[in-house]
């Protein structure tokens, strides 16, 4: 690659280092990164035929595009998959009970890793499938972080007169939004026998590096397996965990060797 090669590239990075700061006029984007208004022109130019960044037909005003974002978002999910396993596995030897890794998926939430134990009875195996998200602890958990316009459109039943799950269960929207308020106030959501009789569960948000919630980590056992005794040890061990799994996608903590 010749000199000239390196420096445009270096110019395309710099330009979009830039516009991760907020929209930008060409003349903007040129003074801060103190590049000449043509050079940094046509850079924007060739940065938008490629989906890198857009530019506001009215404002005319540049920001960041789809390609970057969708390629942010894989670098993501490959991290979080990546990532997830050795915190799972040290929060299974903790509490002695399978955990999983849970994301938003469509109208629900859908268990995409999971490490188990050798005990015999154990919670149902929900990897690659989804389930509700008013009656279980990870799918609360995965709505900490929306407004409440956003959680009742995500609940929306298509005439149903209530949400699944048990008795025990929020089975509205009002319902669910009251359980919220209380669950993002201590940072974790558990659920006794809402899904189904005889399981509970307990899930804390992972945050990424914007402070979005982007998974939930959880435990859930048979209720027998963990008597009301139990449950702070579990919630502890269970946000030691889902907190580590953020330092490690935030980059504030190092991936093990």
């Amino acid at each position: 690659m010749t000199s000239e090669n390196l420096s445009s590239v270096h110019r395309a990075l710099d330009v979009l280092r830039v516009l991760g700061q907020g929209p930008m006029g060409v003349q903007e984007v040129a003074d801060a990164v103190g590049r000449e208004k043509t050079q940094v022109s046509r850079t924007l130019k060739v940065l938008a035929q490629e989906g890198f960044v857009e530019r506001d037909p009215r404002s005319l005003r540049y920001r960041i595009g789809w390609q970057v974002l969708a390629l942010a978002t894989s670098a993501g999910e490959d991290r979080l998959h990546r990532e997830a396993p050795p915190v799972l596995r040290e929060l299974v030897h903790r509490v002695g009970e399978p955990a999983y890794l849970t994301v938003l998926s469509g109208h629900g939430a859908m268990t995409v890793l999971t490490e188990r134990t050798s005990r015999g009875l154990q919670a149902h195996e929900w990897v690659g499938r989804t389930s509700p998200l008013n009656c279980t602890s990870a799918g609360r958990a995965l709505l900490f972080g929306l407004p409440d316009e956003q959680v009742e459109a995500l609940l929306a039943t298509d005439g149903a007169a209530r949400l699944p799950g048990t008795d025990a269960a929020p089975r509205d929207a009002p319902a669910v939004l009251e359980r919220l308020r209380a669950e993002r106030t201590r940072g974790y959501a558990v659920a006794v026998e809402e899904s189904e009789p005889g399981l509970l569960a307990v899930a804390v948000p992972v945050h990424d590096h914007r402070g979005d919630v982007i998974a939930a980590v959880n435990v859930s056992a048979p209720v027998f397996r963990l008597p009301p005794e139990a449950l702070p040890q579990v919630v502890e061990a269970v946000t030691a965990a889902a907190h580590r799994l953020s330092s490690l996608l935030n980059g504030s903590e190092p991936s093990p060797a």
